[in-house]
């Protein structure tokens, strides 16, 4: 794995379209909408505008334990945001989340409509509304907190910067791949070393931190991202592994996995959740055989 040429930047940067990447359809130097599209409103108190991305599975997963746990205000319709189509440039989602990015909530549960964009906040908002997955003693709470924000902002370095130039780069570059492949590996250990000495990230309960870094680190051991177990070795994270079996196991996070899925076995994709009984009757497999 080479550079095909060095590059020299220019003295001013500019937008060149379609650069040949994997999102170059999408990507693009300015925020703001494309289009005018409003956002569907289903019945339920929470509607969540999303895809099953590593970001988009937490919310959903939450959701999932909410109502396992007999939270029955956590009833939620899920809207599929098709993200390679630009779903997330319609005038409706960018005016819940200005940043068009999925997750994006709305909490219509109370007298006037709240959005949340942001996953970490949206698990966070969640957790203190039900009072659920968030401990209350001030040190065990700020551990989640900490291990919450330590994924939103260690993920970005795994999807964006190993993700892409392992998987998605036009160009593999070797200093960008080792770069991050080397930032990838220190992450699992410093989670490794954690779950060594704890059942859950945040101490010996399940919470919103496990949540958060699931889909990603999870899903990296697992072997669901990027095609990259093997070339990251993830076998010699013990601990990593164990955590991950352990919520993978939770019938919860299977449902919460499915939600929003356009990927996968067709068993596993439900692109879109407006009732429990969905789980069902409308995964793709069982549409198809209508």
């Amino acid at each position: 794995m080479t550079d095909e040429t060095e590059y020299t930047p220019p003295k001013v940067w500019t937008w060149e379209k379609g650069n040949g990447g994997r999102f170059a359809n999408i990507n693009r130097p300015v925020a703001g909408p494309t289009h005018d599209k409003e956002l569907p409103v289903g019945k339920h108190p929470f509607q969540l505008y999303s895809l099953a991305t590593p970001n988009g599975q937490k919310v959903t997963i939450m959701f999932e334990e909410l109502l396992a746990a007999g939270h029955a205000g956590a009833e939620y319709d899920a809207w599929l945001i098709n993200i390679g189509e630009g779903d997330q440039f319609g005038s409706g989602f960018v005016d819940v989340n200005p940043n068009s990015k999925i997750p994006a909530l709305m909490d219509r549960s109370g007298p006037e409509p709240i959005r949340i964009f942001e996953s970490g906040a949206i698990l966070t908002h969640l957790a203190e509304k039900f009072g659920a997955f968030l401990p209350t003693d001030p040190a065990k709470r700020a551990e989640v907190f900490s291990w919450l924000f330590w994924q939103m902002g260690s993920a970005p370095y795994l999807g964006g910067g190993f993700g892409h130039f392992y998987a998605y780069a036009p160009v593999k570059i070797k200093y960008a791949i080792d770069r991050f492949s080397m930032e990838a590996k220190r992450q699992l250990d410093v989670l490794d070393r954690r779950l060594a000495e704890s059942e859950y990230l945040g101490g010996e309960d399940y919470t919103i931190a496990d949540m958060a870094v699931f889909p990603w680190y999870g899903g990296l051991v697992k072997g669901w991202l990027y095609g990259a177990a093997e070339f990251l070795a993830v076998e010699e994270y013990k601990n990593v592994n164990r955590w991950a079996d352990a919520i993978f196991a939770r019938p919860a996070v299977k449902r919460g996995r499915m939600v929003n899925r356009k990927t996968g076995e067709p068993s596993e994709q439900l692109h879109e959740r407006h009732d429990a009984s969905d789980f069902e009757t409308k995964t793709q497999d069982k549409l198809a055989a209508e």
